[in-house]
């Protein structure tokens, strides 16, 4: 049995939330450490087959951390060291938000779910973009999720967007905008095609690149199509597919699947996939998938539907810390298995 899979009764007894930012202080304490340096050598897979190159970046291997984990941009280095080939941050607001009332994150163990209605809580642009800065940032790509303030009418979204790119513009490496999150009023109805040309074309215009945009696995089909239209009309470099769902799956068994916000996790991974393949198969923009990644074999089954990279965020509450290792050791062997040569190789074969 695993370190991890043995603390884990104790850790689950304890609220969600008192266990991330437990973990985030112990996680920031050992950056920039000797112990950080201990955590590559176990945990950083090596090995050209997994480079992946997108959006001017080399990724090391394609497994990276998702929007949520980092809201404010201060791990990223250690995560760095746990094997991730990049670090996605934020997301961002431009104003410095408290988020939704507590509790607001559950879990679903016996689903391998997690149900979050946070509320984009993060310590604000001025804040994250100062730290981003400032701090030394690891040698892996970081991109820097950036969504609404919650007292901005949709309206003003344009110019909410913009004000947050522009303060952490000099860090990123790429830059996603999330119009997607469930747990901000209104905010979905911003992935309709006039207010994604609003809220884009600003970001183009103050020399955002490379620009992604980030999708709610519940959009209609229709509705994918006209968003993947504004991604080629304005050149975008990416989508990310995709964010928590509001639906409930018939196969949830916990209890907390009665809880209002986002579900992610297991009961997405399909879901995600088939959008991964959906968008695939209709834009030649590079993807990053995300939804119910947990496993070498979810990992590969997004890259071989479309994505280039793949981002976890319950796969590492429920996984542990080795979690990024064993995934890429495992499609490492799936690549062996297939004939590929690289990841690069089985990036959309199944199309």
């Amino acid at each position: 049995m695993r370190l991890y899979d043995a603390t884990k009764p104790a850790l689950f007894a304890l609220p969600p939330e008192t266990i991330h930012r437990t973990t985030h202080r112990l996680l920031r304490a050992v950056q920039h450490t000797t112990v950080e340096d201990a955590l590559a050598r176990r945990y950083v897979v090596d090995d050209a087959r997994l480079h992946v190159e997108r959006f001017g970046q080399t990724f090391q291997n394609p497994v990276g951390v998702a929007a949520g984990f980092d809201k404010n941009a201060e791990i990223p280095s250690v995560l760095a060291a746990l094997g991730f080939g990049h670090v996605e941050v934020g997301g961002v607001t431009a104003e410095r938000q408290p988020g939704n009332p507590r509790p607001r994150m559950f879990r679903l163990p016996e689903d391998g779910a997690i149900i979050n209605r946070m509320g984009f809580n993060n310590h604000g642009a001025d804040a994250v973009g100062d730290r981003l800065d400032t701090e030394e940032l690891p040698d892996v790509p970081v991109g820097i999720n950036i969504g609404k303030s919650k007292s901005t009418p949709l309206a003003e979204a344009a110019d909410d967007y913009r004000y947050t790119y522009e303060r952490v513009a000099d860090a990123g490496d790429y830059f996603v905008v999330n119009v997607s999150s469930p747990n901000t009023p209104g905010l979905r109805e911003l992935q309709n095609r006039e207010s994604l040309e609003r809220i884009l074309g600003a970001l183009r215009d103050a020399g955002a690149a490379p620009l992604l945009v980030k999708f709610s696995p519940d959009l209609p089909e229709p509705a994918i199509e006209d968003a993947l239209a504004v991604v080629d009309d304005l050149e975008l470099d990416g989508v990310v597919a995709t964010n928590t769902t509001t639906e409930r799956p018939a196969s949830l068994r916990n209890p907390n699947q009665a809880e209002r916000g986002g579900l992610s996790g297991k009961p997405i991974e399909n879901r995600a996939t088939k959008t991964i393949r959906f968008v695939a198969r209709r834009t030649d923009v590079p993807i990053i998938g995300v939804g119910g990644v947990s496993d070498a074999e979810g990992a590969y089954e997004k890259i071989r539907a479309g994505a280039s990279l793949v981002q976890l965020y319950t796969g590492l509450v429920y996984e542990g810390p080795s979690v990024a290792r064993d995934i890429n050791e495992g499609v490492l062997a799936l690549l062996e298995r297939d004939g590929f040569d690289s990841v690069e190789d089985a990036v959309g074969v199944d199309l």
